[in-house]
C-alpha cells in the first residue's frame, strides 16, 4: 500500500457468469472498500469492444454500472480497439482503421458513455498486430480529431508506443510532437515479451530502461498528466513474484519523481 496512490480496476477480470449474465464478484469489490480511502480508484475495461462496425458489449456496460453503483471512480476508460468483428471474438484487440468513417463511428459512442456516466472517459491506443490499413489519418492526428471532437481523455502507453516501432516502424517523436498533449491524463508502463520476431504487449515483465526513459519523456510533455500505472497481468503474478513487484513500483515511484 505505500508504493500506490491509484488501483486500476478491469471490471472484465473481476466478473463472474452466473445464468448467462456477468456480474462482478462481491467478494473482490469488498477487498477495493477495504482500501478506501488510502487510494483512489479507476476503471480500465477491456471488453467493451468500442469499435465494432455492428454493435458493442453491452454487457460491459452492465458491469461499469455496478461498478459506479459502488465506487466514486475519478475516471474510466477503454481500448480503442475491437475485439469483436461480426459477433466472433477475435481473442486480440484490432485498432481502428483510422478513416473519417471509423472516427465518426467512435466520437459517436464515445459521447454516448459521456452522457451515461458521470465520470471523465479515457481512450488508449492497442498495439498493431497487422499493417495498417489505407489511413486518413496519421496515428496522432487519428487521436487529436477523437479528443477534440468529443472531449475525452487519453491514456498513453509507453510500451505499446515501443512495441509499435519495433514492428512496424513507428516513429515515437515524430508522434509525440504531433499528439495534443493536453487530453493526456493516464501513462501505462509494463514490461513483454517477444514471439516469432514481434514485440507484444503480453504484460509480464518489468519496465525496460528504454520504456522508463521514454515515459518521463511523455510525462515532461503532458501538463494534465495525473496517474502512472504500471501493468502485469494476473497470470504473471507467480511469474513475477511479490518482491519484484513491489521493486518495480519503488522503482517507478523514484523516476517520477525526480
Amino acid at each position: 500500500m505505500p508504493l500506490i496512490d491509484t488501483i486500476e480496476i478491469s471490471p472484465d477480470a473481476i466478473a463472474r457468469s452466473d445464468a448467462k449474465r456477468a456480474s462482478l464478484r462481491p467478494e473482490v469489490l469488498d477487498e477495493y472498500a477495504a482500501l478506501l480511502p488510502q487510494v483512489n480508484l479507476i476503471a480500465h475495461g477491456v471488453g467493451l469492444s468500442i469499435g465494432s462496425f455492428d454493435h458493442w458489449d453491452e454487457g460491459y456496460l452492465r458491469l461499469l454500472d455496478e461498478l459506479f453503483s459502488r465506487f466514486d471512480l475519478e475516471w474510466h476508460s477503454e481500448h480503442l480497439a475491437c475485439t469483436m468483428v461480426a459477433g466472433e471474438n477475435v481473442g486480440t484487440m484490432l485498432p481502428m482503421p483510422r478513416t473519417e468513417e471509423a472516427l465518426d463511428l467512435i466520437c459517436e459512442r464515445v459521447q454516448l458513455i459521456q452522457q451515461r456516466y458521470h465520470a471523465p472517459f479515457l481512450l488508449e491506443h492497442v498495439i498493431h498486430l497487422l499493417p495498417d490499413a489505407p489511413a486518413e489519418f496519421t496515428p496522432a492526428a487519428f487521436l487529436n480529431a477523437i479528443t477534440s471532437r468529443t472531449g475525452c481523455g487519453l491514456i498513453l502507453d509507453a510500451y505499446n508506443l515501443e512495441c509499435d516501432a519495433y514492428n512496424h516502424g513507428l516513429d515515437i517523436s515524430a508522434f509525440l510532437n504531433e499528439l495534443d498533449p493536453a487530453p493526456v491524463r493516464e501513462l501505462h508502463l509494463a514490461g513483454g515479451v517477444q514471439h516469432n520476431g514481434f514485440q507484444l504487449d503480453i504484460h509480464s515483465s518489468p519496465t525496460r530502461h528504454t520504456t522508463l526513459a521514454l515515459a518521463l519523456d511523455i510525462i515532461r510533455r503532458a501538463p494534465r498528466l495525473r496517474v502512472v500505472t504500471f501493468e502485469f497481468l494476473k497470470e504473471a503474478v507467480g511469474l513475477l513474484g511479490h518482491d519484484t513487484i513491489c521493486s518495480e513500483l519503488a522503482r517507478i515511484r523514484e523516476a517520477i519523481q525526480q
